[in-house]
């Protein structure tokens, strides 16, 4: 028992000295002192010994144990050490090199403008309201005093999905659905993400975005348009700002108009910004048809209201002198961070 006890120490001594790898000193650790281990088939077979030599038996085994776990503690420091000293040597930091920047992105000039106008808005008692951008025919024509007839409703300019619903191609169902809750008077706007079926190129879009604004209450004339909308222009482009009306035709708007505000880069007296007109377009609108109140369930004898249109990003570029459309969507940040 003697002779298997030394030579059990010896062979677990020998492989603890060659090895190189934590794991397989664990190996090394469960092969001989594990529940399987060598040294656990010696301790079972103890009923075989005599009586008076178990004890000197016992207290061999118990001393070659120990050896072994000293030798397997000592080698695991000793490995243990070497593995950090070498992710020193190869994970090595150089503190003097400059830190790396962290890069904060920040708003997009959408948001930016987008965010102008509803605080604008806002502050005169304007509910920002939206709605589906998949919408139904009903919503997005009819209800808007837009007949089946009508060229708007050519697939070549529309996206139908089938023949009751399409991609929305103004924001104005948003006006409607909330005509038709019958909770007056309203004030809103709805901002949100359009479609039709235009070529890209630097003034127009597949998708774009537009913020139009609805009033409907008693006794709303065309003066209230043209002060809410002189209004708005003087905040967002400055105070000086004049406004023109031009005479148009909108189907769900009866008399309607093209509104023009003074170049706020020549300040009216003309250059490469206005065309040399002095006057820039920015948005359309008019007192709401009676047809399209009587849709809702508004009755036109007792409430009026007017409405009006624009596109977000003729906004965005005209504040901010961006001469084409495509920039807003190339997420160039060298464009971008200028903003």
């Amino acid at each position: 028992m003697k002779e298997k006890l030394e030579k059990i120490r010896q062979e677990a001594l020998a492989k603890i000295a060659e090895t190189n790898a934590l794991d397989k000193l664990n190996d090394i650790r469960v092969s001989y002192l594990g529940k399987k281990g060598e040294l656990t088939e010696v301790l079972k077979g103890m009923k075989d010994v005599a009586a008076e030599e178990r004890p000197k038996v016992g207290q061999l085994v118990n001393d070659t144990r120990n050896i072994i776990e000293e030798k397997l503690e000592e080698m695991k420091s000793k490995l243990a050490a070497a593995a950090r000293e070498k992710q020193l040597r190869e994970e090595v930091i150089d503190v003097t090199l400059p830190a790396k920047k962290n890069n904060v992105g920040h708003r997009h000039p959408n948001s930016i403008a987008l965010e102008e106008v509803q605080r604008i808005f806002v502050g005169m008692g304007y509910e920002v309201v939206e709605g589906p951008e998949v919408e139904y025919d009903y919503y997005n024509f009819e209800a808007l005093n837009i007949p089946a007839n009508h060229p708007a409703k050519d697939e070549q300019d529309t996206f139908y999905i089938n023949d009751k619903m399409l991609l929305r191609s103004q924001t104005s169902p948003v006006q409607v659905r909330e005509m038709e809750k019958g909770k007056l008077p309203i004030r809103m706007i709805a901002p949100g993400r359009v479609f039709r079926a235009d070529e890209v190129d630097a003034t127009h879009s597949p998708s774009f975005h537009q913020i139009e604004g609805l009033v409907i209450d008693k006794n709303i004339t065309f003066s209230d348009l043209k002060g809410t909308l002189a209004q708005f222009a003087q905040e967002l482009f400055g105070e000086n700002t004049k406004v023109k009306f031009r005479p148009h035709h909108f189907p769900f708007t009866e008399p309607s108009a093209e509104v023009d505000v003074t170049c706020f880069k020549c300040g009216g007296k003309g250059c490469r910004m206005c065309k040399g007109s002095g006057w820039i377009e920015i948005l359309g609108c008019g007192m709401v048809h009676p047809n399209v109140l009587r849709m809702s369930g508004i009755d036109p004898e007792e409430y009026s209201g007017f409405a009006f249109g624009m596109g977000l990003e003729r906004i965005a570029l005209l504040k901010y002198e961006i001469d084409d459309m495509r920039l807003l969507y190339e997420n160039d940040t060298r464009f971008l961070k200028q903003f």
